[in-house]
This record gives structure tokens, C-alpha cells and sequence, in this order.
């Protein structure tokens, strides 16, 4: 497939890739996938699913704000039983 480009599209690409330091060619088809085929992703650039869902997905690590991080992610179901014990416990609930 060749795919004719007009001259506006052309130069926004140009000074787009040069930003980035890549060819506009290689920008054009990152776009394009981005667009058309968004969950296809190479085996050579897969290193986890977080890599995979990016676009979709926020990740955030507490170790920022909590010493050794929270893992505010681990035991949720109990964390939650626990939370609504103490809501009931104290008529909150």
C-alpha cells in the first residue's frame, strides 16, 4: 500500500519526528497502529501486562508517600471487610 501524504500532513510529521528523534515515516506508522490496531502489540516490545494496558491503565507506586510503599493493593477484600466492621461497629453503617 502507498499512501499519498499531503504537503501539510508531511511537514507537521517532520517536525513532529524531529522532536522526537525518530523518522516521520516511523511516527506515520506509530500513529497508524495507534489508530487501527491498538492491542497489537509486538512479542519483541512485551515485557509485562502493565507494558500492554499503558494507554489504559494508571500505576501508582505509594513508596513516594509511605515509607517501603503501602501495597495498598494487597489484601483489599479483607482491608474492605475490615473497613465496613468498623463502620457498622461505630453506627456508620
Amino acid at each position: 500500500m502507498h499512501i499519498v501524504v499531503p504537503p501539510d500532513i508531511e511537514s507537521a510529521l517532520a517536525e513532529h519526528a524531529e522532536k522526537r528523534g525518530t523518522a516521520p515515516e516511523e511516527l506515520a506508522l506509530q500513529a497508524l497502529r495507534e489508530r487501527f490496531v491498538p492491542f497489537a502489540v509486538s512479542s519483541e516490545s512485551v515485557n509485562s501486562l502493565a507494558y500492554v494496558l499503558a494507554g489504559h491503565i494508571g500505576v501508582l507506586s505509594s513508596s513516594g508517600v509511605v515509607t517501603d510503599g503501602a501495597n495498598m493493593s494487597e489484601h483489599g477484600g479483607r482491608k474492605f471487610t475490615d473497613i465496613l466492621i468498623d463502620k457498622r461497629k461505630h453506627g456508620r453503617l
